[in-house]
């Protein structure tokens, strides 16, 4: 991979920006860049598995953001993520846990974020956003699926969200509940509740995680799940992996970016934040991204929902 993939995250007040409120959702937010996450749940201090991109307006090509110290930890990420303004940053973790399940242990009214208070409750000592406790907790443990061939008594549940990616032909988001095997993504959902917790707190009014909040013009950053699948399906790569840099920029092409003119390989990290980042701004121009037609109250107040899923499998 050559140097010229890392480059400055000083995008925001180029250009006129996105608008939500085009589609009728979200007046008054206009944010100037967009930020792409591939995330991790690993247990450690810093992480090969987590990749940062941004792009600004128009075409212009993502660009990796480099980390402050050799690989980034989960605490630097919210850290320079605390210090954004005016973006929509989308990051590969689930945003909640199927509720058919997680719900059995929770208030009849309860929302995402009474889930994040407990898994907090659980994950509090636990360093870097860590959420491997929770897999430990007495009540909401014994429904993940750790180890060992599948249980008779685990049902792999999903949410909405990941039956319309599926539906749409878009990849097949796992469980959160399943944590075993190169795929399992329970640990980062869990992690990556902690840490949108923490951002949400600090920033009351300022951080809207959608769907869950709504942005509107005191909006400065806005939070969004994402699945990175979703983009290299819509950019026609199917199940297959980017192999070297012509192949990002074949993808970045469908995703309505110049070429980064990358040689050699490329990591799968960085490419899916990279694709993740120009595949979100090409989204952020279709009418009803925010609003697709079976985000349903159950997606909203519990559930989350993918950006980019129930749209269809094209891109306008």
């Amino acid at each position: 991979m050559t140097d010229g993939m890392q480059g400055s995250s000083a995008l925001a007040g180029e250009g006129e920006g996105w608008n939500p409120s085009q589609a009728g959702e979200s007046e008054g937010w206009n944010p100037s860049q967009v930020v792409a996450i591939d995330w991790s749940g690993a247990r450690g201090t810093r992480y090969r598995g987590i990749a940062v991109a941004t792009c600004g307006p128009g075409d212009e090509p993502p660009v990796l953001v480099t980390p402050p110290s050799g690989w980034w930890s989960r605490t630097a990420v919210h850290d320079w993520l605390s210090g954004l303004t005016n973006a929509v940053v989308g990051i590969d973790c689930a945003f909640s846990l199927p509720f058919a399940v997680a719900g059995r242990h929770l208030p009849p009214d309860a929302t995402a974020f009474t889930l994040w208070d407990r898994i907090e409750g659980a994950c509090a000592g636990e360093p870097d956003f860590g959420g491997a406790p929770f897999v430990d907790d007495p009540v909401f443990g014994p429904d993940f699926w750790t180890a060992g061939r599948q249980p008779g008594w685990y049902t792999d549940p999903h949410r909405g969200a990941e039956w319309a990616c599926r539906r749409d032909g878009l990849g097949e988001p796992q469980s959160p509940y399943k944590l075993i095997g190169a795929k399992q993504v329970g640990r980062g959902a869990l992690a990556g509740m902690r840490m949108l917790r923490a951002l949400r707190a600090a920033g009351p009014g300022r951080v809207a995680v959608w769907p869950f909040d709504t942005p509107g013009p005191a909006s400065r950053l806005v939070l969004a799940e994402i699945y990175p699948r979703l983009f290299l399906m819509r950019a026609g790569f199917g199940r297959r992996k980017l192999r070297d840099g012509a192949d990002l920029d074949a993808a970045l092409a469908v995703l309505g970016s110049r070429p980064m003119g990358l040689t050699g390989p490329v990591d799968d990290h960085a490419s899916d934040a990279l694709v993740s980042a120009a595949g979100m701004r090409r989204l952020l121009g279709v009418p009803g991204v925010w609003a697709p037609p079976a985000l349903d109250e159950e997606a909203r107040r519990r559930e989350g929902w993918i950006f980019g899923a129930g749209l269809g499998g094209a891109i306008p």
